[in-house]
């Protein structure tokens, strides 16, 4: 029997979404190990709030370690909180979320704890009492299945590919304060810019609007923004790495291998090709549409519905389609 933690990442004191998954998965493992699902949230005083709710996602304790110096992500710090927390607890597997913070993180934990990590995993299970899972290898064009020996067993999940659980009601929750020593510490945070745009980040999207170089220039991106603004709340816009990489795009936006992976409901490609970077970072949407003059496109191998033409003509129509339909109800 082996108890499994998910670390629980949180954002200017507010749980994410990511973190419900690593619960879900740590649920998934906890079970086949016979043991149970706990949670770790690190970060500044307060951030305990809404830690129970943990519970429906799969968590039956979550343990939060609140520091005044710990409102930021400082991965020295983070990384020597949570290996103490491990290996007090003595888990058998250790769940991250694979975002920008989780890998950071992850790899400095596994260091700390001398032991191997698998990351960006998209499937996982217990085989022969020892932790397998499935992680993308080249540029997502195989799969490898690595079988976890070591203990703890340490492993990222990518984000929007596992469901977060169902363990009923809230988690117990205990709060300690852990030792942290800032003057040891070789990076820290000292200023925050923000995008200042306050759009909905493409990760908490259940809609997307994707456009690539088929937009030809930056100012046509009004002609998504339309169409994002038609599809209503929760929609957000994405763009390829060739957009981003020509300063079109900020690249919070960056769908793919080297931006974000999503798994929306909606999933609008426009003007997108459909390389496999791309591909890795969005093939798991529910319904995907693209808008491509090329009728050879990659992108229609994996589209659920596919429209050939002139997306200058194309999505103005689309978006007016849209707008008819909501105003039917």
């Amino acid at each position: 029997m082996a108890n499994v933690l998910a670390f629980a990442e949180q954002k200017e004191g507010q749980i994410r979404g990511v973190a419900r998954e690593a619960v879900g998965a740590a649920a998934v493992l906890a079970g086949e190990l016979g043991g149970e699902a706990h949670a770790l949230v690190v970060g500044a005083p307060g951030v305990s709030t809404g830690a129970a709710a943990l519970g429906a996602a799969g968590a039956t304790s979550v343990a939060v370690a609140e520091h005044a110096e710990l409102g930021d992500f400082h991965p020295e710090a983070y990384a020597t909180v949570v290996a103490a927390h491990v290996r007090d607890g003595g888990y058998g597997a250790v769940v991250f979320p694979a975002t920008i913070m989780g890998k950071d993180l992850a790899p400095r934990v596994a260091a700390l704890l001398d032991v191997p990590l698998a990351g960006d995993v998209t499937e996982l299970k217990v085989d022969g009492g020892a932790v397998s899972v499935v992680r993308p290898v080249y540029a997502g064009k195989a799969f490898a299945e690595i079988r976890l020996a070591a203990t703890p067993a340490l492993l990222s999940i990518r984000p929007n590919v596992f469901a977060a659980g169902s363990g009923g009601g809230d988690a117990a929750v205990t709060v300690f304060t852990p030792e942290v020593d800032p003057s040891s510490w070789r990076q820290r945070v000292i200023e925050r810019k923000s995008e200042g745009s306050g759009a909905l980040d493409v990760t908490e999207a259940t809609q997307i609007v994707s456009g690539g170089r088929g937009m030809k220039d930056p100012e046509h991106w009004g002609l998504l923004e339309e169409l994002r603004d038609a599809l209503g709340a929760g929609t957000a816009l994405g763009a390829s790495r060739a957009v981003v990489d020509a300063g079109w795009r900020p690249h919070g936006e960056q769908v793919g291998q080297t931006g974000k992976t999503v798994s929306p409901s909606l999933y609008v490609a426009v003007g997108i090709s459909g390389a496999i970077q791309h591909l890795a970072g969005m093939r798991t949407s529910g319904t995907i549409v693209a808008v491509n003059k090329d009728p050879d496109a990659p992108i229609f191998k994996v589209a659920d519905y596919g429209i050939v033409g002139d997306l200058f003509e194309v999505v103005p129509r689309l978006t007016e389609e849209v707008r008819a339909l909501k105003a039917k109800g």
